[in-house]
């Protein structure tokens, strides 16, 4: 081993940094890509451990990742998955750091956010790559003092030699270039003050601990550029939660009382007051379920699926693809919506899918294709609206393509967010916004369908009673002060 110089951050070209990459962080951001993506970083952002780094004046979200970091040892280009480790000479430890502040500015390249000098420590000392297996390292991170990340390559979404052969394909890796590997769950947030270390260990081998102490920046930015800016979704996303970052839980749009109120009423009578207000293309159609006595109300997450082209589903239908991630990620109480397009071929849930949603706590799922092994989904506690059973596999006709998107469902477009409402009449999709004022009237409007029907019982006629007229308000309004 030897220690990190200068003149080896002098002679790298570029930082290529890995979104996503370790199941943990996956599980902790609830996504899991299907294959790697990049941003880079400019070699100005490389420091020595020791090196101190500075928060932005005015920033108050200084993120940390500890990252193993692999240093190119020979050019690659166009390189296959097995001779792509051969390139690599050394690994060392790594700090992904950044400001979430900046985020907005720059979504994407990252540019603002993770540009900053310093904000790429790494060291202190150099393994060779020819000593260590890539599958065997180990990467921890202490912040002051107490370990937060702890994880090895052993399960990596993408190992490394995959990184190299898939970046050889797009652009020639140099000797020298730095590949920041991605960072696992337990990156969290760095205050002036701090001390940050981060650690790569192969057996006896070791890194030494690359430290990087926090300072505060003095000088602001300029008001001709961006200004730093932080909420509450930029500080869950910095912090891994919303606990963490001390937000509390969220303000569900679908609160106990309100789902409690839409259970009360009928779809029938939901969309004559979404009828009211000019919605009449929010109903999902032409579905049955095999619960049709159970009323469902639910937060919708999506699926979409695209016609099936033989090449595109070699890439996309196999493995962890949408649809598995879709049902993997599905929570208590969601409904997962899929978009088939009507298309009555083939299956696109089949029993153990629709298992896996229901012990998850999914309150239902909808699609407008067809079910595979319908007896079994049939039995299940939880409901399923479908149109059709039919044994085929997926793969006959659909290629499962994105999740929580808008998609186009039994002839109505659902968003993520939106709140659905079943029953033995239909399946409604009611904008999170109007949900409340929706649920209040109708309740008020059964209440007032309650009285007329006693009336109706009692004999009279349905003339100036359905809908009420002024003497049979008045009367309805004695008859809910008794209630």
């Amino acid at each position: 081993m030897e220690p990190v110089a200068e003149s080896l951050l002098a002679a790298t070209r570029k930082i290529i940094a890995v979104h996503i990459n370790y199941p943990s962080r996956a599980a902790q951001r609830g996504r899991t890509p299907e294959q790697p993506s990049y941003f880079l970083k400019p070699p100005s952002s490389l420091a020595l451990s020791g090196t101190g780094v500075e928060r932005p004046a005015g920033c108050e979200l200084l993120g940390f990742e500890g990252e193993i970091a692999l240093v190119i040892g020979a050019p690659a280009r166009r390189v296959t998955p097995a001779d792509a480790w051969g390139h690599v000479r050394w690994v060392t430890a790594g700090n992904d750091l950044g400001v979430y502040d900046l985020r907005y500015a720059d979504k994407g390249s990252n540019l603002r956010s993770k540009g900053g000098d310093g904000f790429t420590p790494v060291g202190p000392a150099l393994i060779p790559a020819a000593d260590v297996d890539p599958a065997a390292l180990r990467i921890r991170t202490w912040h002051n003092g107490v370990l937060v990340q702890d994880d090895t390559t052993a399960d990596l979404l993408f190992p490394f030699a995959r990184l190299i052969a898939d970046l050889s394909q797009h652009l020639t890796l140099e000797t020298g270039d730095i590949i920041l590997t991605g960072t696992p769950a337990g990156a969290s947030v760095a205050r002036p003050g701090d001390l940050l270390e981060v650690e790569v260990t192969s057996g006896v081998l070791s890194t030494g601990r690359l430290t990087t102490p926090v300072s505060n920046g003095t000088t602001p930015f300029a008001d001709f550029g961006a200004q730093p800016r932080a909420d509450d979704v930029q500080r869950e996303e910095a912090y891994g939660s919303r606990e963490a970052a001390g937000l509390g839980d969220p303000v569900p749009v679908l609160t106990p009382e309100l789902k409690a109120r839409l259970e009360r009423v009928s779809t029938a009578t939901l969309s004559s007051q979404l009828r009211k207000r000019g919605l009449n293309n929010v109903s999902i159609d032409g579905l049955s379920s095999t619960k049709p006595g159970k009323r469902v109300v639910g937060i919708a997450r999506t699926l979409r699926y695209v016609p099936n082209r033989e090449d595109l589903f070699t890439a996309h239908g196999g493995g962890y693809n949408a649809q598995k991630r879709a049902i993997d990620t599905v929570n208590e109480g969601e409904i997962l919506v899929m978009e088939a397009r009507g298309e009555k071929g083939t299956g696109t849930v089949g029993d153990i899918l629709a298992l896996r949603a229901q012990v998850r706590g999914a309150a239902a799922i909808i699609t407008d294709g067809g079910v595979r092994d319908f007896a079994t989904v049939a039995a299940m506690d939880m409901p399923t609206f479908y149109a059709n059973p039919h044994p085929a596999v997926l793969g006959r006709r659909h290629i499962p393509w994105d999740t929580d998107v808008t998609i186009a469902c039994g002839g109505t477009t659902v968003q993520p967010g939106d709140i659905i409402v079943a029953d033995a009449d239909g399946i409604l999709v009611l904008p999170p916004a109007l949900a409340e004022e929706l649920a209040n009237e109708a309740v008020a409007q059964e209440r007032e369908e309650t009285f007329i029907a006693e009336m109706v019982t009692e004999g009279h006629g349905i003339d100036g009673l359905y809908p009420l007229n002024a003497a049979w308000r008045a009367r309805y309004e004695d008859w809910r002060s008794d209630d």
